[in-house]
């Protein structure tokens, strides 16, 4: 709003300089013929009032043409001011908006023609150059008012498309928070169940065996509620692309994510045979891990699970998920949306996954990812 002010104070004061410039040049060389007194009057107050209604051709410039038009019509020391006024409605108004000006101010020009005649130069000329002259100054307002028109859209158009990138970088981190919570939650939630599990299928358990799944459920949940806390808050941010938030895991921490799921009942074998693996692919890794403990847990309760970890730079990283499937069946059951969300984890960093049932009995999950050298 203080923008659009200021403007308009800068075109007033530029439109009644040039105003003023122009018409009191005029009158001086009137003054220099052999003209009346009365013209020399008459073109002093027309320059005076051209110059008052400077301030309404700014601001409403159809009104402000037309009073200019109307002293040009007796005046030629309006003229200029008849002509910028031309010029600021056709760049500003319609095209049929400023024809009907600019025909306005044709007509008072003839008019002028009449009343102050210009030595030397004939009626119909006047009346040639008169609308020549208009023609040419609606023909370059439009262009003004039609570059401008495409400027403004070309802005608009770039603000929507930055908008539309904003909002596509927006979703895609919201999908990676998605994932994340389903590989997090999904972990935490099924270390929970196995213990809750145990306490249920084994009443002759000892105090230490039920003080010690009843730790395990607690600590689970609290992390789980802890970790869900963590992913709302991210949601909830307006600013999801700061890059702000918790720590993620790499395969250092692979260690811990196997002392969790053995704590919990589950017979993990780890072998892992690399070190200094890039954040990303670790990350990668690490949740592909994850997936794959969980996936155990809660369709091959009981049953132990091998994790080899192996590769190097300039070859791939290899990761393997293994486990006896209890009930072969049961692994067509549907249920692989967390697998699918790793095969695009793998996609993401450029590596493939397989999984499936093996000529052994074994359900394997699989994954190859590129390890630059």
């Amino acid at each position: 709003m203080e923008a659009g002010r200021r403007e308009q104070r800068w075109a007033t004061v530029t439109v009644l300089l040039v105003v003023a410039v122009l018409g009191g040049l005029t009158v001086l060389s009137r003054t220099d013929t052999r003209a009346s007194l009365a013209f020399i009057v008459t073109d002093v107050v027309a320059t005076l009032l051209a110059c008052a209604l400077v301030p309404v051709l700014v601001r409403w410039p159809v009104p402000g043409a037309l009073g200019m038009a109307v002293l040009a019509a007796f005046s030629p020391a309006a003229t200029p001011a008849a002509t910028i006024a031309v010029l600021r409605v056709a760049s500003q108004r319609p095209l049929s908006v400023a024809v009907w000006v600019g025909l306005a101010s044709t007509v008072a020009h003839a008019i002028q023609g009449i009343v102050r005649p210009i030595p030397g130069l004939p009626y119909g000329w006047l009346l040639v150059i008169d609308v020549a002259v208009h023609l040419a100054l609606v023909a370059w307002g439009a262009l003004i008012r039609l570059r401008e028109a495409a400027r403004v859209e070309r802005e608009q158009r770039a603000e929507e498309e930055q908008a539309e990138r904003v909002a596509a970088a927006r979703r895609h981190e919201r999908a990676t928070i998605a994932r994340e919570m389903h590989d997090v939650l999904g972990h935490r939630l099924s270390l929970v169940a196995a213990s809750a599990g145990a306490l249920e299928y084994r009443p002759d358990a000892s105090a230490e065996q039920v003080a010690r799944a009843a730790s395990v459920v607690r600590a689970g949940a609290h992390q789980a509620l802890e970790e869900l806390r963590e992913v709302i808050g991210v949601l909830r941010a307006d600013d999801l692309l700061s890059g702000d938030g918790p720590p993620q895991p790499t395969l250092a921490d692979l260690p811990s994510l196997v002392g969790e799921s053995r704590e919990a009942g589950v017979t993990v074998e780890l072998d892992n045979r690399v070190t200094d693996v890039p954040d990303t692919l670790g990350r990668t890794a690490y949740r592909i891990v994850q997936e794959g403990l969980t996936n155990a847990r809660k369709h091959a309760a009981g049953e132990a699970v091998a994790v080899v970890v192996a590769g190097g730079p300039g070859e791939a990283l290899r990761v393997e998920v293994r486990n006896r499937v209890p009930h072969p069946r049961a692994s067509s059951d549907g249920r692989g949306t967390g697998l699918v969300g790793l095969g695009e984890r793998a996609a993401s960093v450029g590596g493939r996954l397989e999984h499936g049932v093996t000529s052994d009995g074994d359900f394997r999950v699989i994954a190859e990812l590129p390890w630059p050298a």
